[in-house]
């Protein structure tokens, strides 16, 4: 037995009770979190349906996947929602944290609770909600419009074209207020010194926003941009039920995301389990690629 192997049962016998308390996480992890991952990875080459025998068939799942229009469609959407929504989701939310930091507001748990409402909501319930403001007869939004004079808009319906607005909507109302406290926690770590340090060198608000607040909550930002990227890739619950429970997302696929497309595969809409693993690492890959794309874009020169 060499020294490093004697070393490492040393170190175990010494410490083992301390690994003894901490060995239940570790052998649920296993279980419930190590042992998915990788039997999912390794069932994403086979064609299986759940009950009958496997069947290894390569990287034919990942061709198939991206051959497939369907599949092409739902990541044009998912990306489309997520992109146009993260635009009032991050200004939207450091806005709201701008102001709230001030001086001038006055009751600011209150405003805090009710920005932070949507995250806390059952997503069922507000989209059901959401479903009434924007529906073609009896819609709160149409009614508003018929006021201007303009024809109704059937937001839900006709070509699928307006179904993403519809999303987007909800999607960036329930995140500003996740990111609007996150933003405000931080704002409230940044040391006063510095706000009163500019201010006796001249600067005006906006400088100091711009050149002292948005700087040094750059990682916030970068955190808060990968977490709801997470969430655009998990975006299910809202174009699902605005869509009449529909696994297609509506005319002409117009609300389909990529996790509406992945559980209509399996377990929900079919039983092509092999197919929904390759889609579901496709999509975990997606989400390690951006992240890495924005920590390595955000991250600053010597």
């Amino acid at each position: 037995m060499n020294n490093n192997s004697h070393g490492f049962l040393y170190t175990i016998k010494k410490y083992k009770v301390a690994y003894a308390y901490i060995a239940p996480f570790y052998v649920l992890f296993a279980i419930f979190g190590l042992y998915p991952i990788v039997a999912g990875f390794y069932l994403g080459f086979f064609r299986w349906n759940g009950l009958t025998g496997r069947r290894f068939i390569g990287i034919a799942n990942y061709i198939s996947l991206f051959t497939d229009k369907l599949f092409l469609k739902a990541l044009g959407n998912t990306f489309f929602i997520g992109i146009i929504a993260h635009i009032p989701i991050l200004l939207g939310g450091l806005a709201l944290a701008y102001i709230l930091n001030s001086k001038l507001i006055k009751g600011k748990n209150i405003f805090k609770t009710i920005y932070f409402m949507p995250m806390v909501t059952s997503a069922v319930a507000i989209t059901i909600i959401f479903q009434n403001f924007f529906g073609y007869n009896y819609g709160f939004l149409n009614y508003l419009l018929s006021f201007l004079g303009i024809e109704k808009i059937n937001w839900l319906g006709g070509d699928g074209s307006r179904i993403k607005i519809a999303v987007i909507v909800m999607f960036a109302w329930k995140w500003i207020g996740w990111n609007m406290v996150i933003y405000l926690a931080g704002m409230q770590a940044i040391s006063s010194d510095i706000y009163e340090a500019a201010t006796i060198d001249g600067a005006n608000n906006w400088r100091m926003f711009f050149s002292i607040t948005i700087p040094m909550l750059k990682p916030i930002i970068i955190f808060t941009v990968i977490q709801s990227t997470i969430g655009m890739f998990n975006l299910f619950t809202e174009p699902f039920v605005l869509t009449n429970s529909s696994w297609t997302g509506g005319a002409n696929n117009g609300g389909l995301t990529l996790m509406m497309y992945l559980l209509n595969k399996a377990p929900q809409g079919g039983t092509s389990y092999g197919y929904a693993s390759a889609c579901a690492y496709v999509i975990t890959l997606m989400i390690i690629l951006i992240s890495f794309f924005v920590n390595t874009a955000a991250k600053e020169k010597d």
